[in-house]
């Protein structure tokens, strides 16, 4: 794909995997909408980037109807739309009795109904050749305890996607996943809280991922596991689970001492 002039659209794009895809495309020539809740955030990332690559959005993705009205705004401001990135997410980690029912519904309604459905609103707007990524999980493939939630998303955005796929293919569309592991973003929130089995993967940069998404999209691949190593043992996990079962205890007491060494270089063990 040659990425000049072309608009690119990035939910989540404040920070984290979301502003290293921004900055990536905009690097690469493209226009980029920048799309998330707080303005003053996306302000600032439109002056790092110039007004001249870089519109802001701000809104909440959970608004069906602003997110129904976005592809048609982001055309009349850029003139086109030929790349949407749904990045934007949100996890209540902790085990499902002790969640409120509203905080079990935003992740749904923020990992999985808003990539639907801006999905859907982009599919008339997007250009031939047009491409839609969902940055997904690893945890979608394995899912991991006290984020039974958030891993229920993730699996239903991999399985959407690849249906999605399917019916846009007649349209010369592409709909491709890319599934992370742990990323060292300030998505981890409470790195205490977050499950010792995540932190059994090796950690991978918000550039690697927005790697990873510019390559669903130039090459039109389906699915990019980040890293790779991770992506085959969390295929093992949902191929044989009575092998994962017996791997789990091991990788636990893994995943404690790498927690314990990220929080050391953190400086807030």
């Amino acid at each position: 794909m040659i990425w000049a002039k072309k608009v690119v659209l990035v939910t989540g794009a404040s920070s984290g995997i979301g502003l290293a895809v921004a900055k990536g495309a905009a690097a690469r020539g493209a226009f980029v909408a920048l799309v998330a809740r707080r303005a003053a955030a996306l302000e600032a990332v439109v002056e790092s980037l110039g007004a001249e690559h870089a519109a802001c959005f701000p809104l909440d993705v959970t608004d069906r109807s602003a997110i129904a009205r976005l592809p048609c705004r982001v055309v009349e401001r850029f003139g086109s739309l030929d790349v949407v990135v749904n990045n934007a997410g949100v996890n209540h980690r902790g085990a499902v009795a002790g969640r409120s029912a509203d905080e079990l519904a935003s992740i749904l309604e923020t990992n999985l109904v808003a990539p639907i459905l801006l999905s859907r609103a982009a599919i008339d707007h997007l250009a031939p050749g047009g491409v839609i990524v969902n940055v997904a999980s690893l945890a979608g493939k394995i899912p991991v305890p006290h984020e039974a939630t958030y891993s229920a998303t993730k699996a239903g955005l991999r399985a959407f996607t690849r249906a999605l796929a399917v019916e846009l293919s007649e349209r010369t569309l592409h709909v491709g996943t890319v599934c992370p592991g742990p990323v060292d973003t300030s998505f981890f929130g409470d790195v205490a809280q977050v499950p010792d089995l995540v932190f059994s993967q090796p950690m991978s940069s918000a550039e690697e991922v927005a790697h990873a998404v510019f390559r669903v999209v130039e090459e039109r691949i389906d699915e990019i596991d980040v890293p790779m190593s991770s992506g085959k043992l969390a295929t093992l996990g949902y191929l044989a689970p009575g092998v994962f079962r017996w791997l789990r205890p091991m990788l636990e007491r893994l995943g404690a001492r790498n927690k314990r060494a990220f929080l050391a270089r953190k400086g807030t063990a």
